[in-house]
């Protein structure tokens, strides 16, 4: 199945998935009720300590019109929380942090990932404020679709 990587650091800010960068063409397939991965890794390049801070990641549906569905329990659920807390990494050092999606229903999805930061916003990189959303597309598991 699809694995998803958010890579982070103060000179740039990757979203890959499966390995490949993540921009906002690219549609990830992924099978109803397998585990997506995530796993978020942050680099401090820069001199001084960053964070401590959180990192969200919130399901969305867009219906194309302007409308967005965050209403999405009951087809989506996060193995753990949807929400990373990031200690204070230090200069030169990395923090990595996992979890995983779970679809529950077939559809196209999107992935919003948003930071929220205590009092250190002028720490971060502007690039880390403006990611681009995930687009998920769940499909049927073959199991399903042989029935």
């Amino acid at each position: 199945g699809a694995k998803l990587n958010v890579e982070l650091s103060s000179g740039f800010t990757d979203i890959l998935v499966d390995g490949k960068l993540c921009d906002c063409d690219v549609v990830v397939d992924c099978k109803v009720g397998d585990p997506v991965p995530v796993q978020v890794k942050l680099t401090n390049w820069s001199k001084h300590s960053v964070g401590p801070f959180a990192l969200t990641m919130t399901p969305y549906q867009d219906y194309q019109n302007g409308v967005h569905n965050y209403e999405l329990q009951d087809a989506i659920t996060f193995v753990g929380s949807n929400t990373f807390y990031i200690d204070s990494v230090k200069p030169t050092k990395d923090s990595v942090y996992f979890g995983a999606l779970l679809f529950l229903y077939t559809g196209d999805f999107y992935l919003n990932i948003k930071f929220h930061e205590d009092n250190c916003s002028k720490e971060l990189p502007l690039s880390w404020f403006c990611l681009p959303s995930v687009h998920i597309r769940a499909v049927e598991s073959v199991a399903e679709a042989k029935l």
